[in-house]
């Protein structure tokens, strides 16, 4: 496939007088693996917010899988989308928060069982046995009945991980899910995600900052400074070999 399964074109985003995205263009491709770094308040967070219709763009417009995300057609002219509209897009994009996002009154079996029977109107019978699949596939099959509060935070969030991927998206989306986590807690999360990538039945956009993971898994890193695209490339060319004076001041932080 050559079509991208996301683009960006042209997207700004302002928050009152504050201009967080400046004219954002970006295309990711069917299985690709997207890395996205960038210092705090660049914008990154941001960006995959827009995808997830947590934020509107102010200007611009984002395409998933061809469709036009914040427009729909009615009665042929181009009007704002409607709820539907935006669930039925929603629907092929999944998101990893950096808090986990969990309901803490639900066994993480039933997380995982809430979005399929709400949302895609599958079965009890079919959404268990699709949820019980998924934790068994992040390592927590034998921890069904147990609630959040009584895992890890890297369980926690390879729970996160099981619940979006019963939704079977097109696209992965995962914002900084090791920071919040115990170093000792942080690779354990980054194996499951290490073998989603390998399994290439999605796209995925990781905002980042472990460098040498992003270096591993990535086909492409972006690095997003001030609102804009200052660098792009393989994970070499960006983290191994720019020049760019902004990026390497970035990447120096990381260095030993």
């Amino acid at each position: 496939m050559d079509k991208p399964i996301v683009r960006y074109d042209d997207i700004h985003k302002s928050f009152g007088d504050l201009e967080v995205l400046k004219g954002i263009n970006l295309d990711i491709m069917p299985s690709e693996k997207v890395a996205v770094i960038g210092p705090s308040g660049s914008g990154k967070t941001t960006l995959i917010r827009l995808l997830m219709t947590l934020e509107e763009p102010t200007s611009g417009t984002i395409f998933v899988d061809g469709q036009n995300l914040w427009k729909m057609e009615s009665k042929g002219k181009e009007v704002r989308a409607n709820e539907e509209h935006l669930s039925q897009i929603r629907g092929d994009i999944g998101m990893v928060f950096q808090h986990f996002n969990l309901f803490p009154h639900m066994t993480i079996l039933e997380n995982c069982m809430t979005a399929p029977i709400n949302v895609q109107k599958k079965s009890k019978k079919e959404a268990k046995e699709l949820s019980i699949k998924m934790l068994e596939r992040v390592g927590l099959g034998d921890r069904l009945e147990h609630y959040p509060s009584q895992l890890s935070g890297g369980q926690k969030q390879r729970v996160a991980m099981a619940r979006a991927l019963v939704m079977k998206p097109k696209i992965m989306l995962f914002d900084e899910v090791t920071s919040a986590l115990d170093p000792e807690l942080v690779e354990e999360v980054l194996e499951v995600i290490r073998d989603l990538a390998e399994s290439g039945e999605m796209a995925m956009v990781l905002v980042t900052h472990e460098m040498d993971f992003a270096l591993d898994i990535a086909d492409r890193v972006v690095f997003i400074d001030d609102g804009v695209i200052a660098e792009e490339g393989t994970p070499q060319e960006v983290l191994e070999e720019s020049t760019n004076e902004r990026l390497q001041s970035f990447l120096h932080r990381f260095r030993s």
